[in-house]
Parts: C-alpha cells; sequence; structure tokens
C-alpha cells in the first residue's frame, strides 16, 4: 500500500542498501527459498513475474534479482520484511532486509530464536514467551495477521539502530515532536511454510496529528 512517503522513502531504501547492505540485509543459506517464494509472492500482488523489471509506484525502474531476493524487495516495496524458520521448538530469524529498525540492530537478532529477540524486553516473561510461539506455529496460509503500534520520538529518522547493550535514552519523552507507528504484519508463506513479519513504518509530525485527530493520548 504505496503512501505518499513512497518516493522518499525508497530513496532512503536505495541508498541504505547501496552504502549500508551488511547493516540492514542479512539472509542465511537455508532461508533462500523462503526469501525466494517471498519476492514471488509480494510480485503477484503488486507487479508481474514474467518481467525482468518492475515499475515502483515513484517510476522508477528496478530489476528482479532471484538470486538476490531481499535486496530486491527492498527496493521495490516501502515494508521490511523478516522471515523466520521453525528449528526445534522455537521459530529463529533466518534473513530479514530491515532498512528501518526503530532501536533494535538486525546483526544481534539474526539467527537469533523469538526468546533472544525479545530478550531485553522487561515485559516478555516465560508466559508471553510461549504465547508468541503458539502465534507463530498457527498462523494460516492465506490469514495473515496485522497490528499497529506507535511511539513518540524526537528523532524523524526513518533508521534508528541502537544496540540491546546501549542505554535507551530520552528520545520518547514528552518534548518528543513525531509519531511513529509500524503496521505489522505475520503471515505463512504456502510452500516453504516460513513466517514472515512484515513492517511498514510511518512518521509524523505532532502538528499534523493534532490536526488530523486532536489532541492525542499519552503512548
Amino acid at each position: 500500500m504505496p503512501d505518499d512517503a513512497f518516493a522518499a522513502q525508497m530513496a532512503a531504501r536505495e541508498q541504505l542498501l547501496d552504502s549500508h547492505r551488511d547493516d540492514v540485509l542479512m539472509l542465511d543459506a537455508e532461508a533462500m527459498p523462503a526469501a525466494q517464494e517471498l519476492l514471488g509472492m509480494v510480485l503477484d500482488q503488486l507487479y508481474s513475474r514474467d518481467v525482468g523489471q518492475v515499475q515502483r509506484a515513484d517510476g522508477q525502474m528496478v530489476d528482479l534479482d532471484w538470486l538476490d531476493p531481499l535486496a530486491t524487495l527492498g527496493r521495490i516495496t516501502q515494508q521490511d520484511f523478516c522471515i523466520l524458520q521453525k528449528r526445534g521448538d522455537e521459530h529463529v530469524m533466518t534473513g530479514a532486509v530491515l532498512c528501518f529498525p526503530a532501536s533494535w540492530r538486525l546483526s544481534e537478532k539474526f539467527l537469533a530464536p523469538l526468546t533472544g529477540i525479545h530478550a531485553p524486553v522487561d515485559s516478555y516473561n516465560a508466559s508471553i514467551a510461549a504465547r508468541v510461539q503458539r502465534l507463530f506455529d498457527g498462523v494460516q496460509t492465506g490469514r495473515p495477521l496485522w497490528r499497529f503500534n506507535g511511539l513518540w520520538y524526537r528523532n524523524p529518522a526513518l533508521n534508528q539502530p541502537r544496540s540491546q547493550y546501549e542505554a535507551r535514552d530520552e528520545i520518547h519523552d514528552a518534548e518528543a515532536k513525531y509519531l511513529r507507528s509500524e503496521k505489522q504484519m505475520i503471515l505463512r508463506l504456502p510452500q516453504t511454510r516460513a513466517v514472515v513479519f512484515c513492517i511498514h513504518t510511518y512518521v509524523l509530525d505532532r502538528a499534523d496529528v493534532l490536526a488530523q485527530w486532536g489532541d492525542p493520548p499519552a503512548i
């Protein structure tokens, strides 16, 4: 669902993929079939897989590279994509194109299980971990799940990596002027059975939020 930030976000994504690829894209060799299946699914929704190029919503032409599927995805949609596959008792992040992280680093989550991914979250206890794992086990093909989150930020930058070992700064205090919201979706790939976590990031100025919805609640 391209929005009015499409062109600017895609330019940012291309710059990150060109100059900081190792920070924003990682793929385990065993996850290549899942990444290729995901690219095919996106193309079926938005474009056609019968051509070697696609024209994005901003008019730019992008080559389709099936041997580099996550980079191709990163250049044709605003979404970030994380691939998780069941290994043992948990789903493990086996691949991702993550251009717009919100206070986390892909390098610290790659090949980590769900419990490891959420280790810095104080409220992620054993009960919640079990419920999240059941959700990933139970999500059905053709029946994706989605949610929104929201947090006030001082910095409107889309790419905001932060190590889990770094102290969180005061970016979310009362002076923060930007609402950062992610539309998150979880879906099952029908062939490889991998689970995909999709993230579409929106950043709104506080003044625009007030103009549209009035005084918002604290988030």
